[in-house]
């Protein structure tokens, strides 16, 4: 089963081996209200962690999503380019945006478990 780790930003990335897949929580989509665009890397592409990796737009305000830890971009999930919506519907199971290959997986012990996490939405109030 995949280990999942979350951003302050509220990406997440399930890693599996070497590969994590990112996308936005729940709480972001809830945030973002209905997405209705989005845009995703070229896949090839390298990013450092913390780099701006897609784009999402929602009715509400454009948002940017960064990259959880350093990598290059495997795959993407182009059905999302296609019907946006999705991400609003199963934002941690058909709403991913993209597969990584990670490139320092030390990186990922500066994010946040699931406890973690939860704990910090809980605190945003």
């Amino acid at each position: 089963m995949a280990d999942t780790r979350y951003t302050k930003d509220h990406e997440y990335i399930q890693v599996a081996g070497d590969i994590g897949v990112v996308g936005i929580t729940d709480y972001a989509q809830q945030q973002l209200g209905d997405i209705v665009f989005v845009e995703l890397p070229e896949v090839g592409r390298s990013f450092g962690k913390g780099d701006e990796a897609a784009v999402v737009e929602s009715v509400k305000a454009a948002s940017e999503i960064y990259a959880p830890v350093g990598g290059e971009v495997i795959e993407v999930n182009a059905a999302i380019e296609g019907e946006p919506a999705v991400v609003n519907e199963d934002p941690a199971g058909r709403g991913w945006f993209l597969k990584l290959r990670i490139a320092d997986p030390a990186e990922l012990g500066g994010l946040m478990d699931e406890g973690a996490y939860r704990d910090y939405v809980a605190a945003l109030g």
